[in-house]
Order: structure tokens, then C-alpha cells, then sequence
């Protein structure tokens, strides 16, 4: 299926996630810097810095994935995701098994702070299940759904809260693109090119294969950020694209 996201350059779709302390970070957005489009701030470095490096890596001309994974009661993640939002975030996440009336909430959140502060709203993303988690670890949960199952479930809730997308790995990815349609934002950790360490994700493909699957965006971290040369790594997986 075409989608919305195909025109796009490569490098624009490429996400880099900082999943390290405020110095690395900002050593590898300096290196980055004119070559990469988005940066992803996780609970590690947001947590130890709070909106300061939001603000600072737009300041670095970068947009900003937020991913906080919001989950908790409406009220609490509509007023988590206004924060957000008002921080200049592009990019928001909560977990889907929070409900339709949370994501709703979300959503709402972030259009008023956007509103407010005369910012574009940020694509607002639901966690299906995280890439780290195989069949095994899902059904320790009590799911006793199949992983692709249980990950289509929760994005037709998503769907139907009317948020923007989807986080999912990229083996869920052509399937979501089906259901979600060509506009839906479809954000794909996980992904790993070819010879990389799995580390601790379970569901991986390769960077092409996630875009060949229907994703609108793809994560990648420790291949780049761990790199000898992050700048040249960034380049070389842009360049098989």
C-alpha cells in the first residue's frame, strides 16, 4: 500500500534514539546534526533532565520523539501529554492497554497545548506491545492472544481513539498498514541492520524491510549512537534506503 510518508526522504523518516546520559547525547546530536532529522528522548534522559533537552535539541534545529509511554488515568495522561506538547515535542507515545478514553484524552491534551502555544500538534503514538516482549513473555502477562493478534487489537483501539498511529515492530507493521491506512503514523523500534546485535529486542528486521513492511518511521539506536563514527553509521543505513 502507498503511503502518505513515501515521498519523504529516507533520512527524515530515520529516528535516532539518545538512550544515554545528557553529554553523550549531546555529543552525538552535535555529530548528527545536519544529517539527521528526528532524535528520540526516552524515560532515561528525560527523567535526568526534564523538558531542558527538548528545548535544547530544537534549539539544534532536530524534532523531538517524546517517548514516555503515558499510561495512567485520562485526566493525569491528558495533562502528561499537554506538557509534552508544550515542550515542542513532535513526537508523543502512551500505551494503548490504558483504553480508548485515555488516548482520547491524550490526544486532547496535546491539540490544546499545540493550540496554546502555537505549535503543530505532535503525531500522538499508542504502545502496542513493546518489541522486547516475545509470545512467551505476552502470555505471562495473561494474554492468551497470539502477538500479531493482540497487537492488531490494541491498534484498532488507537484507531478508534483517533490518534495518529502506532508503535509496533516491524514484523506488525504490514498488517497495521492495512488496517490503519495510508495516513497513519506506523513507528518501528526494533529495527536493526543487517549483522547488528539484537540486544535486548526480540521482533527485529532490518531498516529496509521495516519501510518494504508499511513503516512510517523507523528507531534506531545502539547501531549509530554506539558506533565508532555515529555520523557515518547514520549515513550508511541511509544509504541502503
Amino acid at each position: 500500500m502507498l503511503t502518505v510518508f513515501d515521498d519523504i526522504p529516507a533520512r527524515d523518516r530515520v529516528i535516532v534514539a539518545l538512550d544515554c546520559g545528557i553529554e553523550e547525547a549531546f555529543d552525538l546530536a552535535d555529530q548528527l546534526q545536519g544529517k539527521a532529522t528526528w532524535m528520540k528522548v526516552g524515560m532515561t534522559l528525560f527523567y535526568a533532565n526534564g523538558p531542558a533537552i527538548v528545548y535544547a535539541l530544537k534549539e539544534r534545529g532536530f524534532k523531538v520523539f517524546l517517548d514516555l509511554k503515558f499510561h495512567d488515568i485520562p485526566h493525569q495522561v491528558e495533562g502528561a501529554a499537554y506538557s509534552a506538547a508544550a515542550s515542542g515535542a513532535d513526537m508523543l507515545t502512551m500505551h494503548t492497554v490504558g483504553g480508548v478514553d485515555m488516548m482520547r484524552a491524550a490526544q486532547a491534551g496535546a491539540v490544546a497545548a499545540s493550540e496554546e502555544y502555537g505549535y503543530d500538534t505532535p503525531a500522538t503514538l499508542g504502545i502496542t506491545v513493546l518489541t522486547s516482549m516475545n509470545d512467551a513473555a505476552l502470555a505471562e502477562t495473561g494474554v492468551s492472544r497470539a502477538m500479531a493478534d493482540q497487537v492488531v487489537v490494541l491498534a484498532e483501539q488507537a484507531k478508534r481513539a483517533g490518534i495518529s498511529g502506532v508503535v509496533a515492530s516491524p514484523q506488525e507493521a504490514s498488517r497495521l498498514r492495512e488496517i490503519l491506512g495510508p495516513e497513519a503514523f506506523i513507528v518501528t523500534p526494533g529495527v536493526r541492520p543487517a549483522g547488528s546485535d539484537k540486544g535486548d529486542q526480540s521482533r527485529v528486521a532490518t531498516p529496509a524491510q521495516a519501510f518494504e513492511n508499511g513503516a512510517s518511521h523507523i528507531v534506531i539506536g545502539r547501531p549509530i549512537t554506539q558506533a565508532a563514527d555515529p555520523a557515518a553509521a547514520f549515513e550508511a543505513i541511509v544509504a541502503e534506503l
